[in-house]
Parts: C-alpha cells; sequence; structure tokens
C-alpha cells in the first residue's frame, strides 16, 4: 500500500480534488472534511472518514439541499443509514490508489486517434478525439506534493473496449512522476474498478455517495446522478 493508512489516503484524494475541480480549501472536521464545491448541483460536499449510521443521519439531516456525502462504506449500508428525501449516487463504487512506479506503462494509441495534453495550475489533462475530431476519452491528475488525484476519467460508449482507458491513465501517471508523485488515489465506478486493478491500482475501501433527492417533508426518492470517477 502506498500510503500509511486509509485515512492518509483519503487526506491526498480532498487535496488533490480541491485542486482538479477548482474548490474551496478543505474544512477539517471531527468525521472528516467539508468542502465548498460552489456548483448549483453540488454546493458542498461532506467527506466521512469516520462513518457510522449516526453521523451520517444527523449530516443528513442539517444539510441543505445540493450537498453530498461521500462515505467510505457499501452503497447498501449507506442507503439504509440515510433519512427520507435522500439517495443515493450513481457512479460510486471503489476507492482506490496506486504506486506510480507501479501502473503499468502507456501502451501505444490506437490507429485513427490522437492524444492532446496541458497542465494549469498544477492540473494535468489528457484528451483523447477521434479521427473526425470527436471526443473519445478523457481524465485529469491534480498534483499536491508527493501524492495526487485522478480524476474526470471517461470514455464515450462509441470508443469503449479500444485500450483508451489505459492510454488515459497510462498517461497521467507519466505525467505524475514527472513532477514527483509517489502516489495516487482515485473514486472508481464498478465499471472502471476491474481496468484500474489490471493497471495495479488497489482497493482501499468501498465509496459510496448520496444527496438529497426531495425538498424536506416530500416523498420522491429518486436517485441522483454523477459522474464517473468522482
Amino acid at each position: 500500500m502506498p500510503f500509511e493508512s486509509t485515512a492518509e489516503a483519503v487526506r491526498a484524494w480532498v487535496d488533490g480534488w480541491v485542486v482538479s475541480r477548482g474548490a474551496a480549501e478543505p474544512t477539517r472536521e471531527p468525521w472528516g472534511y467539508t468542502v465548498q464545491v460552489g456548483l448549483a448541483e453540488e454546493v458542498a460536499r461532506h467527506v466521512l472518514t469516520a462513518a457510522d449510521e449516526a453521523t451520517v443521519r444527523k449530516l443528513a439531516e442539517h444539510s441543505a439541499a445540493g450537498v453530498a456525502l461521500k462515505v467510505f462504506v457499501q452503497a447498501r449500508t449507506l442507503e439504509t443509514w440515510l433519512p427520507p428525501g435522500w439517495g443515493l449516487l450513481d457512479g460510486h463504487a471503489a476507492f482506490m490508489a496506486a504506486s506510480l512506479a507501479d501502473v503499468e506503462a502507456t501502451p501505444g494509441l490506437p490507429d485513427g486517434y490522437r492524444l492532446s495534453s496541458w497542465s494549469r495550475g498544477g492540473v494535468t489533462r489528457v484528451v483523447v478525439r477521434a479521427a473526425d475530431g470527436a471526443f473519445a476519452a478523457r481524465g485529469q491528475i491534480a498534483v499536491t506534493g508527493t501524492t495526487a488525484a485522478v480524476d474526470q476519467v471517461e470514455t464515450a460508449a462509441a470508443h469503449q473496449r479500444r485500450g483508451l482507458g489505459r492510454v488515459v491513465l497510462g498517461t497521467l501517471a507519466e505525467a505524475g512522476a514527472r513532477q514527483g508523485v509517489r502516489a495516487a488515489v482515485l473514486g472508481a465506478t464498478e465499471e472502471g474498478r476491474a481496468l484500474y486493478e489490471a493497471l495495479g491500482w488497489r482497493v482501499l475501501a468501498p465509496l459510496s455517495a448520496a444527496k438529497r433527492t426531495t425538498d424536506a417533508g416530500t416523498t420522491d426518492t429518486t436517485p441522483g446522478r454523477a459522474a464517473p470517477a468522482r
């Protein structure tokens, strides 16, 4: 394991994520961290490193619409802890880490694709486009000292199963290593987990997320949505 503890890895994830998304500096809480995100769909998030039912319920009951909870437990467990009006967010399954020295080398880009990469404000972004210029895949890595967070990794449905995810992740790992990163973290979807494991990433804990799905006092509990690799 490239970190001394899961708690240390979570701190690296929070630190990297706020750089990746341009969010506010995290505020330390007894149960984890609060991050002011500043978006209409996610005004803030609570990242719970010490989660139990009582803590989750209290935070959920006192959180306004648009505040998300990130909890390192199985989704089915978190679901039983949530009060009415809250639902699980899709796109969360595992919290993962890797030593960049152990990540598989970047494979060659398939014929017909081209890759672009640029860095700004501590974040390196990679985009793969098809021959016609259409979006095919992307990802980014935010460096914070010797650790980094990989974020926003996705492949367009029409371009999946062509090795583009491996190219993106390998390119990001190389970029991080050049900047002195020794270990990286990410939040994976269930679909992405298998790819990351094949490339040398390791699951440290389950990862689930939830957000208020209705205003207080209503009964509609349709789950919200979330982008992959959150």
